[in-house]
């Protein structure tokens, strides 16, 4: 979620990761509100770790593991993980991964005290004036019969980045499950920008690359699971930070490469916790009183909470309804401290009926699980 936050401001006013940034909440016109908090955590959280895995790549380290898709296949529950590897690190060095112009994986390196290094940021360094991500991402499967004990199977391989356009990895993947299969929209990272990418499976073996649908600089891109109207439908988050701002937008597709139509549905708040950026979660769900979509805000402290969105069911560019406060904070010590601290960051969950069942990456290093009520959540909409 942050590393490739950094390009697709490109390059410019560099954040500091880990650190408690809590607060209170802030309305409409500046003042504290009481929080809101409708998430029921699974008391297991943390799901995941990066102990519990070994590393995908040969000599590498697992730092961190980050929000995935999530879908339902074979009978289990299963998350698409973004994982973040790096090399075992070297006093007075920095090394870092890179795909090379074969496909390769390549380790740079470059001495600490090298004058032209910029590297005060523990996500994204600077070389002679250029940007390099210290780690390197990819998308892991793992599976569950209870949606809360997850393990890999066997014969599932993982989902690396290919091509100049994915030379800094793969990162942040939503799975939408439709008629035809399992469609991935995901963030392709290179030195070129950051844009989104997609992915169609059937089977989670065999993998159809579309190439770029938007081009940077975008990300957060969530397809609805179904036509509207007879057009597939998807938001997304183009970034303009000189002129305008991260906001989400949503576009309409009769093919779902070719993309137009294009509206801007929900912009930033200024003094309130979505004031700095504002970006898709999952798939939208469909309720009787429109599509709810579970979508993530930030403020000027980088602080990363969940809201909801109510959109028409038969026009998705209406929006119906807005979170005033968050329906999920950082509120844990699991989400408030860790690689980049304050942060819950959902890309997808499932429906039982009234409940969403949400996974959610906590401090982008550990994942997490937790049950919410759409009723519960649409009371406090409309």
């Amino acid at each position: 979620m942050v590393s490739s936050w950094y390009l697709e401001q490109g390059g410019h006013n560099r954040e500091q990761g880990g650190q408690n940034l809590g607060g209170d909440c802030l309305n409409l016109m500046g003042t504290k509100t009481t929080k809101m908090d409708l998430a029921k955590r699974f008391p297991s959280n943390p799901l995941l770790r990066p102990s519990d895995l070994t590393p995908g790549i040969k000599g590498m380290e697992i730092l961190c593991l980050l929000n995935p898709g999530v879908f339902q296949f074979d009978g289990k529950i299963w998350l698409l993980l973004r994982v973040a590897e790096r090399p075992q690190q070297i006093a007075g060095m920095i090394s870092f991964p890179v795909y090379n112009n074969k496909g390769e994986i390549e380790i740079l390196s470059f001495a600490k005290d090298d004058p032209d290094l910029d590297a005060h940021d523990p996500r994204v360094i600077n070389y002679r004036k250029k940007d390099y991500l210290t780690t390197l991402s990819y998308l892991r499967l793992v599976c569950s019969s209870d949606g809360v004990h997850f393990y890999e199977p066997d014969g599932y391989p993982p989902i690396f980045g290919k091509g100049e356009l994915e030379g800094f990895g793969i990162e942040d993947c939503r799975v939408a499950t439709m008629e035809g299969g399992y469609h991935l929209t995901f963030t392709e990272v290179s030195e070129f920008g950051v844009g989104v990418g997609l992915i169609k499976t059937r089977d989670w073996k065999t993998y159809e690359r579309e190439g770029m649908i938007f081009p940077p600089h975008n990300k957060d891109c969530a397809l609805f699971e179904e036509k509207i109207n007879g057009k597939y439908y998807a938001l997304h988050r183009p970034s303009s930070p000189e002129l305008g701002g991260n906001y989400m937008w949503v576009a309409e597709s009769p093919d779902m490469i070719h993309w137009g139509r294009h509206k801007c549905i929900a912009t930033v708040r200024p003094d309130n916790w979505d004031s700095a950026r504002v970006g898709a979660g999952g798939a939208p769900i469909r309720t009787e009183k429109g599509w709810l979509e579970i979508y993530h805000g930030a403020n000027s402290q980088h602080r990363y909470c969940l809201g909801a969105l109510l959109l028409d069911i038969n026009d998705p560019t209406k929006v119906l309804a807005r979170s005033t406060e968050p329906i999920m904070e950082p509120n844990m010590t699991y989400e408030q401290t860790g690689f980049f601290g304050n942060v819950v960051f959902t890309n997808g969950q499932y429906v039982q009926g009234d409940d969403i069942i949400l996974y959610y990456g906590a401090s982008d290093e550990v994942i997490c699980g937790a049950r919410l009520s759409i009723s519960e959540i649409l009371s406090t909409l409309i």
